[in-house]
């Protein structure tokens, strides 16, 4: 389906894709419907979940989102990662930084309509916010939009994983012990929670280069949000963006396959194709 079937009156994707992303997990048959949204970083995924939330309530109906960056784990757990494992682990992004504990309870509690707040976290500090400023659900859901940088993506075989693909990996990595602890984690402890999505909608880059500029434009408007708070540099932004890398090409050599739904885009996010 070309993108020209696609009109839209308001800021981000077409209203169309969001109506078509909410029907479709609507009509999942789930009580209440997890809609999983995959893209790599700075694809639109924030944008996509928020309008498909606006849609569901539009009809009348409960929804709010949680994304996999809300459930990092805190700075002083990683900081014992890196002091018990690897050093890299300081750093948030890849598999074996998710309290995937604290994602699975909030799964639990938001398909058993029950009570619960969803976690939030501040990309600025690094840091997850305390239990009192996360989201009170205040009744039950009837959708929740789950989106993630790398929702559904599966672990490499380990003798992909033998070479280095970037400075980081090639200066920080040189045994392969992080790659290969980060590859060990998604394979054992990320699968049972993709299997809990209803749905996964894929955003589609053309390549990976696309995404240095991208996360740079949202670290930008992170930034812009909140005048008087300090972020990343170019420079520590371009660094950072090599801890996904790995996982990032992954996610594209195996997602169109896995993915309901696949939104091709351009360099600029105009969708090119919907498949």
């Amino acid at each position: 389906m070309r993108a020209t079937a696609y009109t839209t009156t308001t800021k981000g994707f077409p209203d169309t894709l969001a109506e078509q992303a909410l029907d479709d997990a609507l009509a999942s048959g789930a009580e209440v419907p997890v809609l999983a949204i995959s893209g790599l970083q700075g694809s639109g995924k924030s944008t996509l979940a928020a309008q498909v939330v606006a849609r569901a309530q539009a009809r009348g109906l409960r929804a709010a989102t949680l994304s996999v960056d809300d459930v990092y784990l805190t700075r002083g757990q990683r900081q014992r990662l890196a002091r018990d494992v690897h050093p890299l682990l300081v750093t948030r992004g890849p598999p074996g930084t998710h309290d995937l504990p604290l994602a699975h309870a909030v799964l639990d509690a938001v398909i058993a309509r029950a009570p619960t707040s969803l976690p939030r976290f501040d990309k600025l500090a690094d840091e997850r916010l305390p239990p009192a400023q996360w989201q009170d659900l205040d009744a039950p859901l009837d959708l929740l939009v789950f989106e993630g940088w790398f929702l559904g993506t599966p672990a490499q075989q380990p003798d992909a994983l033998d070479e280095p693909l970037n400075a980081l990996e090639r200066d920080a990595d040189s045994d392969g012990r992080w790659r290969r602890w980060c590859n060990q984690a998604l394979a054992d402890h990320y699968a049972p929670l993709w299997q809990r999505c209803d749905r996964l909608w894929f955003l589609q880059p053309p390549d990976f280069a696309v995404v240095p500029r991208w996360r740079w434009q949202q670290e930008q408007h992170l930034q812009a949000a909140q005048p008087g708070r300090s972020g990343m540099t170019r420079a520590q932004l371009e660094r950072f963006v090599q801890y996904y890398e790995r996982v990032s090409r992954q996610a594209l050599r195996t997602l169109p396959a896995l993915a309901d739904r696949v939104i091709a885009l351009d360099a600029e996010r105009r969708i090119v194709e919907v498949r």
